[in-house]
């Protein structure tokens, strides 16, 4: 699904390259739970930019679906994002006087799917995200962390997109809540085999994913299958 070869990504301010990511290579096949992990300041959130269309790499060749990512127009790299990339983020970005269902909707609203089609398709991944119906009519800002959490997570998912990407998704959470978000993503991978990319700094988090590339310094460190996996076995509602 992803292959990466040699991506490069230098930055100039002021007439100064910063290299930031040094020659990354790696493949992520459809299904798969990975974790992208490093610390401030590694690559990662360079890498994750890259991975989720939002920018390009200097060089080097980035492949979705066999489809080169690499030079695109910024409206082709739309339609991408639109189209094969769910996205979910530390801050939710939920808009917080919007009900639950209408934050869910607004990715479909977007991509012009008819008024018909779209409560199914919301109630779909609002059910996978395992938020409780009776919070669907509630606005984002009276819910707690983790419920908004989730309904980021359905957000996601409701245009059925080839990626999940969730950048550091359990920060604003505390770590009993974190868990629980954690075991959402596992039962999505496990059950839907949504094939998500987790990108974090806490070793902890990343225990949860079936497989980590730990990168430093614009290099892939390490990058091994999870033979110590943390499995979340309930999805609870928060």
């Amino acid at each position: 699904m992803i292959e990466c070869k040699d991506i490069v990504k230098i930055y100039t301010n002021g007439g100064v390259e910063t290299a930031v990511l040094k020659g990354v290579s790696f493949s992520i096949k459809k299904g798969e739970f990975v974790a992208i992990m490093g610390p401030s300041g590694s690559g990662k959130s360079t890498l994750m930019h890259i991975l989720g269309a939002l920018d390009t790499p200097t060089s080097g060749e980035y492949k979705l679906d066999n489809h080169d990512v690499s030079s695109l127009s910024d409206n082709e790299l739309a339609d991408i994002r639109r189209n094969k990339i769910g996205f979910v983020f530390q801050s939710f970005n939920l808009l917080s006087r919007a009900t639950v269902l209408r934050n869910v909707t607004l990715p479909l609203v977007y991509a012009e799917v008819g008024a018909d089609k779209r409560r199914p398709l919301v109630e779909k991944a609002l059910r996978s995200a395992g938020l409780d119906e009776d919070r669907w009519s509630h606005k984002s800002n009276q819910l707690s962390g983790g419920q908004m959490q989730r309904v980021a997570i359905a957000r996601a998912l409701v245009n059925n997109p080839s990626i999940i990407l969730a950048d550091e998704p359990t920060g604003n959470l505390d770590t009993a809540t974190g868990e629980i978000v954690l075991g959402t993503f596992q039962q999505l991978n496990r059950d839907h085999q949504h094939t998500i990319i987790l990108i974090t700094h806490e070793p902890y988090v990343a225990q949860h994913a079936d497989r980590i590339i730990h990168i430093q310094d614009g290099k892939i460190l390490s990058d091994k299958k999870n033979d110590q996996k943390r499995i979340v076995h309930s999805h609870p509602e928060l």
